[in-house]
């Protein structure tokens, strides 16, 4: 097990918390109205819409972790025999549906996630996720939605697709990424997007340099039809933080509202560009967030991004300590490097195949 990589997961999955955290409270505010009240940008937790307290994650994160659940069965299963499946992601969804639409576990499902009643929380979950995942209740899971959505929750949640081991090569990580997209949101952007911040994701895992692993991303983006959107918006982003003479919410906000997918990723690779040093993180995310938009989702995607870069030690502890679910999130990184470094040694445990059912 490397620890570096173990360092890139766990930061990677707190660090996105952290930002859905740290924007929650902001996402349908103003730029300017945030700027008013927080001159240095927001840069600590605060209460949030409908009473939720300082440091509460929303359906960003809540959707993370049962893609990284999703993705740990996904690799139990291939104990039987049978190949990586990534429609076992999909069956994560159905239960993360769960949490939406029932006041704690119902006692029919497996595995311990689920069994985690503070997840049990509606946070402001995208309608497209709802109303997708709904639908596929009546159909095989890994089935495409059928829809023309593009919105940020597809790509939102992929982070921990990025997060696999390098064993799995980046063009699949991208293809994987994009599927699971997919599964809510129709839209081909919506699908690439997702797709080229997992490859990002996966290319600083493995040490690259942040503007070489976004060459690497560009170029397998652009052997999919459709790039062309998500393709300009990263563009836009890497010319904007190598050339705007300060950076901040305007200069945020001429990348979009990060409402759709390919403007949501944009502004999280702008956030990491500007300030990509460990020891300017929460700069970063500051960054990220203080604008007139999706505040948590940019959020959530630059703290994706940065963390996986730099580990988790680049983390801010006077946010780390404070962010809702914090034990969770870390055993369940801890579970998925063990998952996907050491699998031979816990396959034939009994207590892990109750933990991670491989379906």
């Amino acid at each position: 097990m490397s620890e570096a990589w173990q360092s890139r997961v766990r930061g990677s999955l707190l660090g996105g918390a952290i930002g859905d955290a740290l924007g929650a409270p902001v996402e349908f505010e103003q730029g300017r109205a945030i700027v008013a009240e927080h001159p240095e940008r927001l840069r600590s937790f605060v209460s949030g819409q409908a009473g939720w307290p300082p440091g509460t994650i929303t359906d960003d994160t809540q959707m993370t972790l049962f893609t990284m659940e999703g993705l740990i069965r996904a690799g139990v299963r291939t104990e039987r025999g049978l190949g990586f499946t990534v429609a076992v992601v999909h069956h994560a969804y159905d239960r993360w549906l769960d949490t939406q639409l029932l006041p704690g576990p119902s006692g029919e499902r497996d595995g311990w996630l689920q069994g985690e009643q503070w997840l049990y929380a509606r946070r402001a979950p995208g309608n497209t996720c709802l109303s997708a995942l709904t639908g596929s209740r009546n159909t095989q899971f890994g089935q495409q939605a059928v829809n023309d959505s593009k919105g940020c929750g597809g790509v939102m949640r992929v982070a921990p697709f990025g997060l696999l081991p390098q064993s799995f090569s980046t063009e699949w990580v991208f293809d994987a990424a994009a599927e699971a997209a997919g599964y809510t949101h129709g839209h081909p952007t919506g699908k690439l997007a997702s797709g080229a911040l997992a490859a990002l994701i996966h290319e600083v895992c493995r040490g690259t340099e942040l503007d070489a692993a976004l060459d690497t991303t560009a170029a397998v983006l652009a052997a999919h039809e459709g790039h062309e959107e998500t393709s300009t918006a990263l563009a836009a982003a890497r010319h904007q933080a190598a050339t705007a003479p300060g950076h901040g919410p305007v200069r945020v906000e001429e990348l979009g509202g990060g409402w759709i997918a390919e403007e949501a990723l944009a502004i999280g690779v702008y956030a990491a560009l500007a300030y990509r040093e460990p020891e300017q993180f929460l700069d970063a995310l500051a960054l990220a967030v203080t604008h007139s938009g999706d505040s948590d989702s940019t959020g959530s995607i630059c703290g994706n991004i940065l963390s996986a870069l730099h580990g988790e030690t680049a983390l801010p502890p006077e946010l780390v300590f404070a962010v809702e679910g914090r034990p969770v999130i870390l055993q369940l990184a801890d579970d998925f490097v063990l998952e996907f470094s050491q699998p031979q040694r816990l396959h034939g445990q009994a207590a892990w195949q109750a933990r991670y059912p491989g379906w």
